[in-house]
């Protein structure tokens, strides 16, 4: 297995470089460069940061006639990069190089340092930059700020479509205009299929981008790719998130997923075995200017490390392959579950289950490898149930909910595991303690065994851990949710993990916060408006880990697609309850025909209230995922 040598944080914050070297519009140029560098005869590397390996990751460094390897730090003089030994600056001179490249961006006063010991050429990643027009911060290229881009899933193919939504949420921050985003399109085999930019309208406004458009825009043949994105003009957050639907035309296709998170992963958890009557897809989709080596992507049910398989083609740059879960590994089936080793060549993939002729998309979740089982959170009673993960249970009458909890740490050999079923109110409806479940478990429970199947039941559902039988926890407690019709038409899944909701006490980073230190206690979730043919339904979800508020106060604000507000109302959600509502019973006729495109931002600075959104059709088609906050 190959596993790319780059740092996607660094001090427990996202690692800038990643993000410039991964740019398609920067690994172009720097390719550029390289191969400039290639003609011109031997070339030394200065490497005062000790980046060498993460340049070499994504790019063709490794393949230069090089002339030797130099670095600053004595420390590191003596040490081996790239095959070569690192020797100090100073003899940078008896190289016999016809070039020297330092490795960093605003490198001007490193390369003036280097002149001093050479008569050779010198130049720096700077050469390599993007141009102005990208940047944010232009002073300073490694700004957070200057990256704030992403990857999305996008098709257009076999009657399916592709919409993705976000709102401009940078001018709250205090971002000034214009705001831009580049856009570009890559097709299945990584080639680039179109690239544009679209300018947003202004703070608030929403960005929308719909595969029909763009492909009648540009004239293009059927795709299945991906679409990188990347704003200009952003403040206070250089995460872009979106929401994602995928739409069938003439067909109950229908789907909701949200933004690929834009680091590389080591491991993602939480794929579905198919069930016997269904298909498993995983779209494996290159992050990167460099293809994946063969057999760098590998498969394997949760728990057997010792049966995995690898994906044995290569995949080209920025490509999009289909990887059918069944043909990898046969004889595994619902509710086990699939580990794959990424291996830091994608972000978060989606995944595709088929039944029936039908569809529906989603997501895994990052595995992360550096957590271990902390003592401590088996004895926090301050803290009341700590950790929980919730999750809507939808009516009874039309919907059967399924939960599948997910190891995502690479230590986590068992999960003590307590589900509980709550009413809209608060009140408890039954709980259940699953036990210790081991690592390679196949326990998928129907909310019907804890009373949902109630007539007109509608609530919500928490996992919490639950040490009475002993077991090991770490925080990052995840869970797959799978929502069904039960008429057969149609289903739908979401996946999360768990946090402390809800409480003034605080445990290292929790309760989160969208801005500032935890305790994070307030709200504001973004809920996109379907197309008129598709309604709109969210469940809002008010978990405590300790007794707070008895009822939220929460604004519903209805905004035009410019941003701007048509109306709010005020809804209060018990304390442990919920509150499922569509906008088109909530605003009036007259207030949603003003916002066609727009959306609801649900507000809230009493408590942190917890969010699922979705879509829904007359012919039975609908989706579920969790929403974003900003």
């Amino acid at each position: 297995m190959t596993r790319l040598a780059i740092e996607t944080f660094v001090n427990g914050r996202g690692n800038v470089l990643y993000r410039a070297l991964a740019h398609p519009v920067g690994a172009e140029r720097l390719e550029a460069l390289l191969s400039g560098l290639r003609a011109a005869g031997p070339v030394a590397l200065y490497d005062p940061a000790a980046v060498a390996g993460q340049v070499a990751a994504l790019s063709s460094l490794a393949e230069l006639p090089l002339a030797g390897l130099y670095g600053q730090n004595v420390e590191d003089i003596g040490g081996e990069r790239l095959g070569h030994v690192v020797r100090p600056v100073t003899e940078i001179g008896a190289s016999g190089a016809a070039a020297v490249l330092v490795l960093g961006f605003d490198a001007a006063a490193q390369a003036a340092l280097v002149a001093r010991f050479t008569t050779a050429r010198v130049v720096t990643l700077d050469d390599a930059r993007l141009p102005d027009e990208y940047l944010t911060v232009p002073r300073r290229y490694l700004d957070p700020l200057n990256f704030a881009t992403g990857l999305a899933f996008f098709r257009d193919a076999e009657g399916l479509s592709t919409r993705l939504v976000t709102a401009d949420y940078w001018g709250g921050y205090g971002a000034g205009a214009p705001r831009r985003v580049f856009c570009r399109l890559f097709g299945g085999n990584g080639a680039v299929l179109a690239e544009w930019w679209e300018d947003l309208a202004g703070s608030g406004a929403v960005l929308s981008l719909d595969s029909r458009e763009v492909r009648a825009r540009f004239g293009l043949p059927e795709f299945c790719g991906q679409l990188f994105l990347h704003v200009v003009g952003a403040a206070g957050h250089d995460i872009l998130k979106y929401a994602l639907d995928v739409i069938g035309t003439g067909r109950r296709d229908l789907s909701c997923t949200h933004d690929a998170n834009p680091w590389p992963s080591d491991w993602y958890a939480g794929l579905p075995a198919p069930r016997p009557d269904e298909r498993v897809v995983l779209w494996l989709q290159n992050s990167h200017a460099r293809p994946i080596p063969p057999g760098s992507i590998r498969f394997a049910p949760m728990g057997e490390d010792g049966a995995a398989v690898a994906w044995p083609e290569a995949v080209p740059p920025f490509a999009t392959v289909e990887v059918d879960t069944r043909a990898l590994l046969p004889g595994l089936a619902w509710p086990r579950q699939i580990e794959v080793e990424g291996g830091r060549h994608m972000v978060r993939p989606r995944y595709e289950v088929v039944r029936d002729g039908v569809r529906h998309v989603a997501h895994v979740n990052v595995e992360r490898s550096d957590l271990a089982p902390e003592p401590a959170l088996a004895s926090l009673p301050a803290l009341g149930k700590g950790f929980l993960l919730p999750f809507p249970v939808l009516p009874s009458d039309r919907w059967r909910t399924t939960v599948l909890p997910t190891p995502m740490a690479r230590s986590q050999a068992d999960l003590p595991l307590r589900l509980t079923l709550y009413r809209s109110d608060g009140t408890v409806a039954g709980t259940r303690f699953l036990g210790r479940l081991p690592r390679d478990h196949a326990v998928a429970v129907s909310l019907d065994e804890l009373g949902a199947d109630a007539p007109g039941f509608a609530g919500h559902a928490e996992l919490t851990y639950d040490f009475a039988e002993g077991g090991g926890a770490d925080g990052w407690l995840h869970a797959l949710f799978r929502w069904e019709r039960r008429d057969g038409a149609h289903a739908a899944e979401s996946s999360f993990g768990s946090h402390v909701f809800n409480t003034a006490l605080v445990w290292r980073n929790e309760p989160q916060s969208y801005s500032g230190p935890p305790p994070g206690l307030s709200t504001r979730l973004f809920l996109r408006l379907g197309e008129p043919e598709t309604g709109t339904l969210c469940c809002l979800i008010y978990p405590a880990s300790a007794p707070w508020a008895p009822t939220s106060d929460t604004a519903l604000i209805l905004h035009d697609r410019a941003g701007r507000e048509v109306a709010r109302r005020r809804v209060r959600i018990a304390c442990s309850g919920s509150l499922l509502w569509r906008p088109a019973e909530l605003f009036t006729a007259e207030e949603m025909a003003v916002a066609p495109g727009g959306y609801v931002l649900v507000r809230d600075t009493t408590c942190r209230l917890f969010g699922y959104h979705g879509l829904e059709r007359p012919d039975g088609a609908f989706c579920m995922d969790h929403m974003f906050g900003f």
